[in-house]
């Protein structure tokens, strides 16, 4: 299992961060949109929030691929339409590529490499 953390902000505007947060309620993302987060080998998934900016923390499969899972949202409109709908919440981070939504963050530090 692999462990990746994915930054990225809000639009600053405590009317917007409301409603972004209901579509995250259980039951809000659309069946689709879960299914396709599973069937990419992601096993876990959790959105935290301090402010505006959020941390996504995935565990995911080994062989996980973001690359391939980037290929496949694209090509699924159901995927296409949550990210076009979430779009208007999310704010890039001022250092991400082009066209990046979330930001991988680099791990610095495990306690258990530590002596």
């Amino acid at each position: 299992m692999t462990r990746h953390c994915l930054f990225l902000d809000l639009v600053d505007d405590s009317e917007l961060i409301s409603e972004y947060r209901r579509y995250h309620r259980p039951g809000g993302p659309p069946a689709a949109v879960n299914r396709s987060i599973r069937e990419a080998g992601i096993l876990e998934m959790e959105i935290w929030q301090v402010g505006h900016r959020l941390v996504m923390i995935m565990e995911t499969t080994a062989d996980f691929d973001a690359g391939a899972k980037a290929r496949s949202d694209a090509s699924d409109p159901d995927v296409q339409a949550w990210e076009q709908l979430m779009d208007r919440f999310q704010q890039r981070l001022a250092f991400a590529p082009a066209r990046a939504k979330w930001v991988t963050a680099e791990r610095i530090y495990a306690l258990s490499e530590q002596p």
